[in-house]
């Protein structure tokens, strides 16, 4: 045996390791009409010299520009996802990086005065944020989907803006109040609603958002059809945004923070199991109707306090400027698009559909088109990502770490 083995040496070379190659081909498509689109800019805004048609303005170069990114994004994401698993500090850097420029901003344009704008929409987008990751407590790990989020935005808005008309304290100092008091009434709604399940449960929601409007559009106290006018903060217009940019910077981040201790936590293992069967769970000895009652509860406490900031910064409070079935049913798309029953799913989904607003906005107009366009996106990108973006990234094992907050 030991002859035989003899006369075959075991080859001692070093094992030949082939890189892969980088996909040049499918970039060659995208990148050709990428060139296009900017030729077109160059040669009609520039130049002048072509008339573009009717469905060129309105549709063509949105659609083609946001089609592009996605195809971008889709191609580039498993060799992002490479990279961050390779180099470990990329998982903590990336967020903590996002966060200090966050703080950065307001303190540039405190320099330049140029960014007023930025600070307004990054205001929007944190409290798009917080509604998304607070439904996805009770939408996304319990199961149990919620069109009636928005509720909580008024509850906290018109809570903190009754205390500052009629006793001038400012929302800014109610606002953790107005959140305890928006969370009150989750817990109260949930005794009632969550004895039911599905499209019941769904139905009794929409009910809540319509009951609150008609309350409110009723109730003298709060102002009825004609709103609740506030002052505004008593600051010059250059820096008026900063406390609002701040304080609602502060609530994302502690709204991010709580559905990531819920997600690994006993009390989040246990959502999760009443979304895979509720039934099953309830005879394992978990208590299914505590669980959702609490879970009701906490995803509307950093809502309420996000709505008494954001009513404050309107200065003016209506029924109609929160109470609308598109906002609630918005929240739930926004989580979907990133991923329900993620921790970093509703953050991305949030951040990707505000930013597609306000681009289609910029495009076609404050109109109905817009709403179509998001839709016709929405659902493209569902057909790449049917498991909302980080879900099906985690699926295919091409989520970058930075974005693996489960």
């Amino acid at each position: 045996m030991a002859d035989s083995l003899s006369n075959h040496p075991i080859d001692e070379r070093p094992l030949m390791t082939s890189k892969k190659k980088f996909p040049v081909k499918k970039f060659v498509f995208p990148t050709i009409i990428s060139l296009l689109v900017i030729a077109w800019e160059v040669v009609y805004h520039s130049l002048g010299i072509l008339e573009p048609l009717p469905w060129m303005e309105q549709w063509g170069e949105a659609m083609l520009i946001l089609g592009l990114g996605l195809w971008f994004l889709f191609l580039l994401t498993p060799y992002i996802a490479s990279f961050s698993k390779a180099n470990k500090w990329v998982k903590a850097g990336v967020p903590l990086v996002i966060v200090l420029v966050l703080i950065s901003i307001p303190l540039i344009h405190l320099k330049t005065g140029t960014l007023n704008y930025w600070l307004y929409m990054l205001t929007l987008c944190f409290l798009y944020i917080i509604w998304s990751s607070s439904w996805n407590i009770i939408g996304g790990f319990a199961g149990y989907i919620s069109l009636g989020h928005n509720v909580f935005t008024a509850f906290g808005a018109y809570f903190a803006g009754m205390i500052f008309v009629f006793w001038r304290v400012s929302p800014l100092i109610t606002a953790p109040l107005a959140g305890i008091m928006a969370m009150a009434g989750g817990l109260l709604f949930g005794l009632i609603a969550l004895r039911t399940r599905g499209s019941t449960f769904i139905i009794s929601t929409i009910a809540l958002v319509l009951l609150v409007a008609e309350t409110l559009d009723n109730w003298e106290l709060s102002g009825g059809t004609n709103g609740l006018p506030m002052s505004m903060i008593p600051l010059d217009g250059d820096v008026a945004k900063i406390p609002f940019y701040y304080y609602m910077l502060v609530i994302m981040i502690l709204c991010i923070l709580m559905t990531y201790f819920i997600k690994h936590s006993k009390f989040g293992l246990g959502l999760r199991a009443i979304s895979q069967d509720e039934t099953k769970a309830e005879v394992a000895g978990i208590p299914t109707r505590k669980y959702k009652i609490l879970a009701f509860g906490l995803s509307g406490l950093f809502i309420g306090m996000a709505g008494a900031i954001y009513g404050y910064s309107l200065t003016y409070l209506r029924p109609s400027i929160f109470l609308t079935v598109a906002i609630g049913t918005g929240i739930v798309l926004n989580a979907i698009l990133g991923g329900k029953g993620t921790v970093s799913g509703p953050v991305i989904g949030a951040a990707i559909m505000l930013a597609v607003n306000e681009f289609v906005v910029s495009k076609l107009g404050a109109s109905e088109l817009n709403i179509v366009v998001t839709g016709v996106i929405l659902i493209f990108v569902l057909l790449f990502f049917p498991d909302g973006i980080v879900g099906t990234l985690r699926n295919k094992g091409n989520l970058p770490t930075f974005l693996d907050w489960d």
